[in-house]
């Protein structure tokens, strides 16, 4: 199960009706205009044509997978007590003093440039269950980091 906003849910879903009514029905034709070009056995185009068919069909499913197995959250009832999907995290880099805010959504939602990321992501999993105060040491990449939690709001 997938949770995610209402907002992401029809993200998504618009995404998918783009693939399914614009996008597929533009590889279906650029296959046939290959296909009139005579043998498909050294047919360039065809093949990207099919290539791109197989691409486009695989997100296609992806996508609709993960509508079916979505669970929508309803921001209210979302708590700041402690950290969980959906909320909006504060926090202080204790040794330099960097504040960075991120909201914590599902992984299809994450988006670095809105600072939404993933609940799987191990900065989110490293703060989840946690109270505003609370320092957490989290090991990323470049090493070990610490956080203190400075406030928990909805998202």
């Amino acid at each position: 199960m997938a949770y995610m906003s209402q907002e992401g849910y029809d993200k998504i879903k618009a995404d998918l009706k783009q693939l399914e009514e614009v996008e597929r029905p533009e590889v279906i034709r650029q296959i046939a205009e290959a296909r009139e070009k005579g043998d498909l056995s050294e047919n360039a185009e065809y093949d990207a044509a099919k290539e791109a068919q197989g691409k486009l069909e695989a997100r296609i499913a992806q996508m609709k997978a993960v509508l079916a197995d979505a669970k929508i959250l309803d921001p209210t009832k979302v708590q700041t007590d402690v950290v969980q999907i959906m909320s909006k995290v504060e926090m202080r880099n204790v040794k330099n003093g960097m504040t960075m805010t991120y909201t914590l959504v599902s992984e299809s939602e994450a988006n670095l440039r809105e600072n939404k990321i993933s609940v799987k992501t191990p900065i989110a999993q490293g703060l989840l269950g946690k109270k505003a105060g609370d320092v957490v040491q989290i090991r990323i990449p470049q090493g070990l980091i610490e956080l203190e939690i400075v406030s928990i709001s909805v998202g």
